[in-house]
């Protein structure tokens, strides 16, 4: 791919959030046929990509890769890729309801607890009032609700997909079910609805700033300390790997 920074073998455009923005813009705006999947590429799945040839195969196959933390634009910078900034699922979440607003683009929320996917499509309601909500469903379904939730889907041929299932469990069904889905994008965004309900805290602005996000959820949510450990592995990983010619 032109103009992308490789980490492990995964390619990542050198993007701004305003460039993705715009580019999935163009998506919702032309008329298309298949689904395209926004990967948000935070450590942990670039490191699974190494052994899961599946997963792999699912980011490879993508519309968009973004970079989903500062551990991926730094290990760029440090190779030579220079990515210009982060691009998470959360805030790149908040950017497209934004826009969404203005545009009045329509929406499909799947994830979460059933009181905090109520609770976060009251928000979005309220924030972004010009923004169709066509359907949300919580994330604790069993094979025959599922059915019925696909379904939903492409009778509401949502602009957006958003799926709030965990990574990498997100891709996985977004990509399993993506020419059934009838949506025109879809993106997994890790917890980002529990960020918009309000059951989680994010980070102040100024953690934010110093790239300090990952400590201020560490100690707001000591259980994430054995995913933490893999931001160091992946840093040694990352920046010892060598990356083959195409």
């Amino acid at each position: 791919m032109e103009n992308a920074a490789r980490i492990m073998g995964i390619p990542f455009p050198k993007m701004t959030m305003d460039q993705s923005v715009q580019v999935l813009s163009k998506v919702v705006e032309k008329e298309q046929t298949g689904l395209f999947h926004v990967v948000t590429g935070n450590p942990e799945i670039v490191m699974s990509c190494q052994h899961d040839k599946q997963l792999r195969s699912i980011v490879d196959e993508a519309g968009l890769v973004t970079a989903d933390g500062i551990g991926i634009v730094m290990v760029s910078r440090l190779r030579g890729g220079n990515l210009p900034e982060r691009v998470t699922g959360c805030d790149l979440l908040y950017k497209l309801l934004e826009a969404g607003n203005q545009e009045k683009w329509s929406f499909y929320f799947l994830g979460a607890d059933e009181p905090t996917s109520q609770q976060a499509a009251e928000r979005i309601r309220r924030d972004y009032p010009n923004v169709s909500i066509l359907g949300r469903h919580h994330g604790f379904f069993n094979e025959e609700e599922e059915v019925k939730i696909i379904e939903e889907i492409r009778a509401a041929t949502p602009d957006f997909l958003i799926v709030a299932l965990g990574a990498p469990y997100a891709e996985r069904w977004i990509h399993k079910h993506k020419e059934i889905l009838h949506a025109k994008i879809a993106m997994g965004v890790g917890g980002s609805l529990d960020i918009i309900a309000g059951k989680v805290r994010r980070a102040p602005r100024v953690w934010q700033k110093f790239h300090m996000e990952w400590l201020f959820r560490l100690i707001n949510q000591p259980s994430r300390w054995k995913r933490q450990l893999i931001l160091p592995r992946f840093a040694v990983r990352a920046l010892l790997y060598r990356e083959r010619k195409a």
